[in-house]
Formats: C-alpha cells, structure tokens, sequence
C-alpha cells in the first residue's frame, strides 16, 4: 500500500515525499481514512509506529478542505503530557504542512509566554500545547477552544498517570459538543477506556501492535549486578562496544546527575535531561545528543517521553522501573520504524521483583548474563529497597493532582499510577 492510496492531497503528497516516506505505516493505514472520515477514533499504537502522522496528516487534510475564517481560530487542538512530545508534534506538523495555507503553533511552560501569546493572537489554525500552559493561558482570556472543531489527545495513558485528568476535562468542557475526537494511548488500561467512555462518540477502535508488547526488533538482556558496580559496569559496556549513543534510563533527577558525572569523569560525553532542568537545557542536551556531540543522555522516565530520536542503537535501564508499562516505553526509543536495536537492563537484587513483573508483562524469559567483576552480591536482599516517605505528611489526592496540573512534564509525586502504587511513593526531593 502507498500513501496515494489513502485519499491525501497531491499537497500532502508532495511533503511526506519530500520526508522521504514511500509506504504507510500499519497504524497510518488504518487510522487516516477513519479520520478523514470524520469518525472518532480510540488508537493504541506504540512509540516508533508513526502515529504523529497518522492522526497529523488526516487533521491537515479535513481543515485545509474547510471554510477558512478571517481571524483564524484555533481549529484544532492536540493535547501532549510533555515539551519535548508538544515540539515534537509540532515539527511534524510544520513539515506536512509546507505546501498548504494552514498556521500552527506550539505552547508549553518553562518558557516565557510572551512569544507564544503574539503567535495566537496572529491567527493559527492548530494548536500543539501541555495541559498547564494551555489552561493558564486560557483563564487569561488569551485563548480561546470555542471553535475547535478536532482534539487530538496523544500519549494520553501518559498524562493520566501525571494527574493530568482534571485538566484534560476541563479542557473538554472549553469546547464545542460537536468535534471529532482522537485519543492515541500506548495501552487501553481501565482508566484510557474510562476516559474515551466520557467524550469520544462511538469512536472506532485501532490497534497497530498487541496491547503492552515490546517491538522484535529489540534484542533484549539483563545484566546480573552488585548494586554498587552497575555504574562502573555501564562505563565498561560503553567504552568497550565503541557504543556512540546510547539513552540510560534513572528513576530519580539526583541520579539521573550523579550518573551524568560519573560519564564525563570516565571520559564519556554525556548529558542528564529531567524535570529540573530548564526547558533551554533540556532543548541543548537533546539537540547535543541528536548531532553526536553528547555520546549519553541520562534521563529520567517523565522527560524521556515523546523523545524522537532516529536509529537509536542502544538503551539501557541503568535501573529498572518500578511500573512494569514504562519498560515497554523506555526500551520503545529503539528499534524504531524497522531498525534493528538494543534494549539493556543492569538489575541488582532488590529489582528482581521488578524484573518478574516486567516479564510477566511482556511474556518474554529475557536473557541474563553476568561478567566477571560485576557479579552481583550473593548476600544482597531481594526485596525492592523502600524509600523514605517524606516525613509521612501525606497531602490529599486532589491537592497533589492540582500541582501537577501545572507542571508540563516535570517529574512529581503523581507521576505514578495513584492507585497502584500507594505504598510505593516516593521522596517528592528524589524524583
């Protein structure tokens, strides 16, 4: 099957040629028509299947073909849990769009609003925004969702575990009753099917890959560790494998740094991305580790989601998570449109629970090696290290989600499953 085969203009025709795209991808094969069929679409798909263009170009299609108005409303909405995904889908909007008469613009906090607030009021026909800034804006009366006739919300089993729920209802209800909707999640959990039940109108169901299922294209491994050897076990693995980029995953921003140092002192280029960072140094750092000048980007679960990065050979759960989900989305950054990759776990005892679970999950027995002089500690506990609770002054739910709602990607105590993970909360100072 070709793209011309999908009912795209001759106008999007010419960009995707000129992105080098020949062939769609099983999730843009299915998604666009429904789309450009003006139905309500429920999308599973992993990170890697193409599905930016797949709700991207169908959105470009249908209000290019529509009544342009003077003022330029914002026509279109896509909602993303963090800056990097919001840039991200922005970038492919701006490169499908090249050849049509259509305006976009993207919004996020940690950056000055002013630049963002002139765009809008300049006239734009999509908008690309993070819950918090979208909503700050909108209660400024700088924006308006009156005339939005798509809403888009990608990655949305990302925001729902940020507590971004709230939000993302209140965001519904600025809109007209009458729009098509799109919701794209990596998983249908109980809690994506709930939300779709609340706005999505018999909306058709698509799937590109099987629920929580890992691309085989990765080869995944487990490295058997001391827990006080896995950062010199890492320094080994990629100074003897000449390995040239590589993403390591950290639960925590402390250890996302110290890790980051431990790189730079072995020679290793490297740069940590997190909630704490700026939104100027987490852009640096990226662009950096895109063009080869930073061999390793340490980051963190929330500030790795939505990353782009074409052909990424290597990554490694320096350790693993403590939700089974987020494995399948850390190894998702490799093995990406076909490539082949790399997927390394360096697991101490007290992860070995975690590493149960995730097999469970992905219904795969990962392959365990151990190299001389990293063996792991035969007397080590086997049970997960539990982390302080922050004095146990536990604040309500509704407050915790509420500061989240602003946070636009930055780590924080609800960016865990709430109800899951009760009893696995951590020091807000170590996220």
């Amino acid at each position: 099957m070709s793209f011309n085969s999908l009912g795209l203009s001759t106008a999007l025709l010419k960009a995707i040629s000129k992105q080098g795209y020949t062939t769609p991808s099983p999730i843009q094969q299915k998604a666009i028509p429904l789309i450009l069929e003006g139905k309500d679409v429920l999308a599973s798909a992993q990170t890697g299947t193409g599905k930016t263009a797949g709700f991207t170009l169908p959105m470009l299609q249908k209000l290019s073909q529509g009544q342009h108005m003077r003022k330029r409303p914002i026509r279109a909405l896509v909602l993303t849990p963090t800056r990097e995904l919001a840039a991200q889908v922005h970038n492919n909007v701006k490169a499908y769009s090249e050849f049509l008469d259509i305006r976009s613009a993207v919004i996020f906090g940690g950056v000055n609003q002013r630049p963002q607030v002139a765009t809008i009021r300049n006239g734009v026909d999509i908008l690309i925004a993070t819950p918090g800034r979208l909503l700050d804006l909108e209660n400024q009366g700088l924006l308006s969702l009156a005339k939005i006739e798509i809403l888009v919300l990608d990655e949305a089993d990302r925001m729902l575990d940020m507590g971004f729920l709230r939000d993302i209802k209140k965001v519904i209800s600025l809109m007209p009753a009458r729009r098509q909707n799109l919701l794209f999640s990596a998983t249908f959990s109980k809690e994506i099917k709930d939300l779709a039940n609340t706005f999505l109108h018999h909306p058709v169901l698509v799937e590109a890959t099987p629920e929580n299922s890992t691309v085989d294209a990765i080869e995944q491994k487990v490295y058997r560790v001391a827990k006080g050897k896995k950062t010199g076990l890492i320094i080994k693995l990629i100074s003897d494998g000449n390995w040239k980029q590589v993403l390591v995953f950290t639960r925590t921003k402390h250890g996302a740094n110290k890790l980051c140092k431990k790189m730079v002192s072995a020679g290793i280029s490297a740069a940590a991305i997190h909630g704490n960072k700026s939104q100027g140094a987490r852009t640096k750092a990226l662009a950096g580790f895109k063009r080869g000048s930073v061999r390793v980007l340490v980051a963190t679960d929330i500030a790795a989601r939505g990353l782009d990065i074409p052909l990424l050979p290597h990554v490694v759960n320096f350790e693993l998570p403590n939700i089974s989900e987020d494995y399948v989305h850390r190894i998702g950054r490799t093995g990406r449109a076909g490539a082949s990759g790399e997927a390394i776990s360096l697991v101490s005892a007290d992860e070995t629970s975690y590493l149960r679970s995730i097999e469970k999950l992905v219904g795969l027995k990962i392959p365990v090696e151990i190299i001389e002089g990293f063996e792991p500690d035969p007397n080590a506990s086997t049970e997960p290290i539990k982390r302080s609770q922050g004095g146990g002054n536990r604040r309500k739910s509704n407050s915790r989600r509420s500061n989240n709602s602003r946070s636009d990607g930055n780590e924080s105590n609800q960016s865990r499953r709430p109800k899951r993970n009760r009893n696995r909360r951590s020091n807000d100072n170590k996220r």
